[in-house]
């Protein structure tokens, strides 16, 4: 039953976040906001917002581990499960200079989090200032130079006020709700099975709200996008830390769990490097990269159950 709760949970949750995002998006257009501001905060909160309703909704309700293993989790499996996933379909033949300066701003998070687990920082209002300053002027300096892709704006398409309202709406409360149901769930299952909740949320959770851009990579293999899809993955896993766990230390003080700390940390930043210096050693993400990387996650979700 907990199973079926945190599936319903999940599939309220990626229908409040598309059912949202449409819903700006006309709104935007309805009052006449330009393209690029409309697409900022699409590409930095559509692929973002269940991580985001997962992760406030847990630490309102005392369960900081679920949020904190969400978003390692989640930026683990976008590294080597999505973009493993991806590159197995379609090889990406050609790596640019912001793919590899965005991997490099992961690296320096990462490295972040390391420092802030080692000298036990909270995540409190402070941290999420700093971070929401920092994202802001990262999607900024994107804007400038161009790297933000704004097609999937354009495509979208254009309702009365009315009508985007009540999306906006209808959103906000699929999210609220989802949340509550994807949380608890996953918070019966871990009590259920003995499992520690930083487990369940760095494998269950995290892979549930990251399905949503493992659908994406795939398609964008399908349709031989690969490149955008990429460009998705390495942004998405800055909005995460930067944007999702800074808007949540807003809603409590909580430090990282013992056990993402002295493992899944290192983990996420030990696949970030890797595929780092695979774009710069090969300039290219081949079918290797792919197999391996799948490998790598088989075994890293293995080894957390064992």
């Amino acid at each position: 039953m907990d199973f079926i709760i945190l599936i319903i949970g999940l599939a309220m949750l990626i229908g409040g976040a598309e059912s949202v995002v449409r819903g700006s998006v006309s709104l935007g257009k309805k009052l006449k906001i330009s393209l690029f501001a409309i697409g900022v905060v699409v590409v930095a909160a559509g692929t973002s917002l269940p991580e985001l309703a997962n992760c406030v909704r847990a630490v309102i309700t005392n369960h900081p581990d679920i949020a904190i293993g969400d978003i390692i989790g989640s930026n683990i499996a976008n590294i080597i499960l999505i973009m493993g996933a991806t590159t197995v379909l379609c090889p990406i033949v050609n790596i640019t200079r912001n793919q590899i300066n965005q991997s490099a701003i992961n690296i320096v998070i990462a490295l972040g989090l390391i420092m802030m687990s080692l000298f036990m920082v909270q995540f409190n209002p402070v941290f999420g200032v700093i971070t929401l300053m920092l994202l802001t002027l990262i999607m900024v300096y994107q804007v400038k130079i161009g790297s933000l892709n704004f097609s999937d704006v354009e495509e979208q398409g254009e309702y009365s006020m009315f009508i985007s309202g009540i999306l906006i709406v209808i959103g906000i409360l699929l999210l609220v709700y989802g949340s509550k149901f994807f949380v608890s769930g996953a918070v019966n299952i871990a009590t259920v099975y003995g499992i520690p909740e930083s487990v369940i949320g760095v494998s269950l959770v995290a892979f549930g709200t990251s399905l949503p851009e493992l659908a994406v990579g795939i398609l964008s293999a399908i349709r031989k996008k690969v490149d955008f899809a990429l460009g998705n993955v390495l942004g998405s896993n800055i909005y995460n830390v930067l944007g999702v766990l800074g808007v949540t230390s807003f809603f409590g003080r909580f430090e990282f769990p013992t056990l993402i700390a002295s493992f899944d940390l290192y983990v996420m930043t030990g696949v970030i490097v890797f595929i780092t210096i695979y774009m710069i050693a090969m300039k290219k993400l081949n079918r290797l990269y792919g197999i391996i990387s799948l490998l790598i996650y088989t075994f890293y979700i293995s080894y957390l159950y064992i």
